[in-house]
């Protein structure tokens, strides 16, 4: 029987699905409610597994042209990707972390000054995957691992929301929502940058923006697009006979290229599918209690929040980001000539596009124009130089062609895992 229940508790989907089923049953709702948000908690699980499966197969195709053709490792940072690989292997400490995290948050909350109850359940997840990581890779392992990583996970949840809510406050002109999105290093560098640089009279809201580039706020076409954009470059430097041999089974190298990036926007597609609809239902199940024992706690929601106030620093920021990404990869790839080992970081659409654009907003409400622009420059630049700094941390995973992107997650596994590393 105790095999049994091991057994069950190693596969994450369940685990995760009892934390729903837990959460459903406290708040005393009916069979049918309970049966429901379990089993589509367990069903989005699954459904993330299978999207990152195609995002990971296109992506070792991309990291695998990208060597080939010049000569150098290439890594593409994407949040979803790394997860979908590591929940195979550290699945049970990710969610056992992730449902005592967020347990420990209601009691910071409750019992602190941080009266932030973090409610973006695909970045807690996030967060407490790559803490489960780190402290495995760091000889943890049983219930002091989950304590530890559920400790640091509630910490953090609660920490972050506090360090944006300031400018958030300016960003919605109220102080009844906060933000909850492991970027906030980043949007705060870019508020400060903003700050230093721009001229907040001058919004980026004043301006007519073409209507011509509005389509780009669908993100599954401009995953798609800047991905064709990079595989067309790497197939070209590789050529066709590498890619047609090695690789694409003899289908023309353009071809495959152009299938494997709209694989990759698929596989984010489906991932974020099945993030929804783990939120629609195990958040709900949890924020019922949270908001009950936390009455004075404010909701950290998700980055989007601030789209609506600044739509047209959703865009710049979005460009800008991107800009600086490339710079920092230019930068990279001359700074390889001496460093031959330094890992060439390129700029992942997923990050630029969500953090790119929260950063222009963030730029925006303290340096208006000039301050979404530089702000955001600045954030491209932040989230190609962090994550190398995380690579060493993350184990047998540090080798992967991705690694984590959003700024928090590189400053807290960084500092976390040179901790550790200290006190071995």
């Amino acid at each position: 029987m105790l095999k049994f229940i091991l057994d069950i508790l190693s596969v994450p989907a369940i685990l995760i699905g009892l934390v729903s089923f837990i959460g459903l049953v406290v708040q005393k709702k009916g069979i049918s409610d309970v049966l429901k948000g379990s089993i589509k908690t367990v069903m989005g699980v699954l459904i993330l597994g299978g999207g990152a499966g195609l995002a990971v197969t296109a992506l070792g195709h991309f990291g695998t042209m990208f060597q080939y053709g010049f000569g150098i490792t290439g890594v593409v940072p994407h949040n979803e990707a790394i997860v979908g690989m590591a929940l195979e292997t550290y699945g049970t400490q990710t969610a056992l972390i992730m449902a005592f995290g967020m347990v420990a948050n209601v009691l910071i909350a409750r019992f602190t000054p941080l009266k932030f109850i973090f409610l973006t359940g695909h970045h807690t997840l996030y967060m407490a995957c790559m803490i489960g990581i780190i402290l495995t890779v760091g000889g943890f392992e049983g219930a002091t691992l989950v304590a530890v990583g559920a400790v640091i996970l509630g910490l953090v949840m609660a920490v972050f929301p506090a360090i944006a809510h300031p400018v958030m406050k300016k960003i919605s002109g109220s102080d009844d929502v906060a933000f909850g999105h492991f970027g906030t290093v980043g949007y705060v560098f870019a508020a400060y940058v903003g700050k230093l640089l721009g001229n907040k009279e001058q919004s980026t809201e004043d301006i007519n923006f073409p209507q011509g580039l509005a389509f780009l706020r669908d993100s599954s076409l401009a995953i798609s697009l800047v991905m064709l954009v990079l595989f067309l470059i790497v197939a070209l430097a590789c050529g066709p006979e590498y890619v047609e041999k090695e690789l694409s089974g003899g289908q023309n190298f353009l071809v495959f290229s152009i299938l494997q990036a709209i694989t990759f926007a698929g596989g984010v597609y489906v991932i974020l599918a099945g993030v929804r609809l783990i939120l629609a239902e195990i958040v709900p199940a949890f924020t019922g209690i949270a908001t009950t024992l936390v009455p004075n706690a404010k909701p950290a929601i998700d980055c989007p929040v601030v789209f609506p106030f600044a739509p047209n620093a959703v865009l710049i920021g979005f460009l800008s980001s991107f800009v600086g990404g490339v710079i920092g990869m230019g930068i990279l790839l001359m700074m390889g000539t001496s460093m031959p080992w330094l890992p060439i970081i390129l700029p992942s659409v997923v990050p630029h596009f969500f953090c790119g654009a929260t950063a222009g907003v963030f730029g925006n409400a303290t340096g208006g124009l000039r301050g979404c622009i530089f702000g955001a420059m600045a954030h491209g630049l932040l989230i190609t130089f962090l994550p190398i700094l995380l690579m060493p941390v993350l184990g047998n995973l540090g080798f992967a062609n991705t690694t984590f992107s959003d700024a928090d997650f590189c400053v807290v596994g960084t500092i976390l895992g040179n901790v550790i590393n200290l006190i071995k």
